[in-house]
């Protein structure tokens, strides 16, 4: 796909393998979701772009029943080329192109840097919160779980406190509390998977655009531009050398030779040149696609906060009846302070 389409942002796929580095930090097992989701947000971003949608080459990608899907699509990359041998108005971009182009890439680039730079931040702070909701989690169950242990415990109080202890009554009590930890414990569960899913998941979508993004604008600086520097300089380095052909009266055949290398560079720089405005002009259009894409920021922060109401409510009310129960079991003694 980025041979197919260089000047467009493609995004990365994840990598199939894990690095050593990665097995000590994190799972297989999590390795492989995070591969599945990345895969998924792969497919979401080329389904949606308006060009990779309709191309014959996603299209084989999609719908293409085979064993060897890769050399499928080699072959189908092979037939139809680039973009810039394809698209009608290739040749023509400089003429779409706004007077101030290079002033609005860079004033556009600073900008998208900056809010790819706060998205990165934003993602991680979802992350942990994520992160949290699950943890609290496991702690209430286990919470329950310990409860539940204390209530099973049968064995016989000591002469010495059986008279004035109530701990053999409130021991009792004790097992049935752990089924609302239980259910606190799913809540809570529940609540890390709608971060998860509902935050983390579309703050890593729009990071995938971000970053695919930079990278178009990385080989725009680093492929285009810099082959197109390299050709003027050869053949700068060409015409200098018939100049001294031709003042030093060198061979006719040598210095053919010089004005067919010459010929041929002046083309080979114009297609340059042609690419060159090209890849601004696809940068162009990619800059508003991206620009469309911002909006997404008030689903993200609706579904944040979606989900923390959701979260609180539902785990307010499991507490309330937490709160009532233990009303009903230990006669208003809950939360009573000892003597110390």
């Amino acid at each position: 796909l980025l041979q197919r389409f260089a000047y467009r942002v493609v995004p990365a796929l994840p990598p199939k393998r894990m690095l050593k580095a990665v097995l000590t930090s994190i799972s297989e097992r999590e390795f492989i979701e995070g591969r599945r989701r990345a895969l998924g947000r792969f497919i979401n971003l080329v389904a949606r772009h308006p060009l990779f949608s309709e191309d014959e080459l996603v299209k084989t990608f999609l719908t293409f029943s085979g064993s060897d899907v890769q050399t499928k699509l080699r072959d189908t990359c092979k037939k139809l080329g680039d973009e810039f041998m394809t698209n009608r108005t290739a040749t023509l971009a400089k003429e779409y192109l706004p007077a101030d182009m290079q002033a609005q890439f860079a004033t556009s680039r600073e900008m998208i840097r900056n809010i790819h730079s706060s998205f990165q931040k934003l993602r991680d702070r979802a992350e942990k919160m994520a992160e949290r909701s699950k943890e609290n989690a496991t702690d209430l169950l286990m919470f329950g779980r310990e409860l539940s242990t204390l209530g099973s415990d049968a064995s016989p109080l000591p002469s010495l406190a059986s008279s004035l202890s109530t701990w053999g009554t409130l021991r009792q009590s004790l097992k049935s509390l752990s089924v609302e930890f239980a259910v606190l414990s799913d809540k809570a569960s529940q609540q890390g998977r709608r971060e998860e899913d509902d935050v983390v998941e579309k703050l890593n979508l729009f990071l995938d655009l971000l970053q695919s993004y930079s990278d178009l604008c990385e080989r725009h600086e680093r492929g285009v531009l810099h082959e197109h520097q390299k050709a003027l300089h050869k053949y700068s380095i060409l015409k200098r050398q018939m100049m001294s052909a031709t003042v030093q009266s060198k061979e006719q055949v040598s210095v053919e030779q010089l004005e067919s290398r010459i010929v041929q560079q002046e083309s080979a720089i114009q297609t340059m040149e042609l690419r060159n405005y090209f890849s601004l002009f696809c940068l162009h259009q990619e800059t508003q696609l991206l620009f469309t894409y911002l909006p997404i920021t008030s689903h993200i922060l609706g579904a944040f906060v979606n989900s923390q109401v959701q979260g609180h409510r539902e785990m307010g009310e499991v507490w309330n009846e937490l709160q009532l129960k233990l009303g009903c079991l230990f006669g208003g003694k809950n939360g009573l302070k000892l003597p110390i």
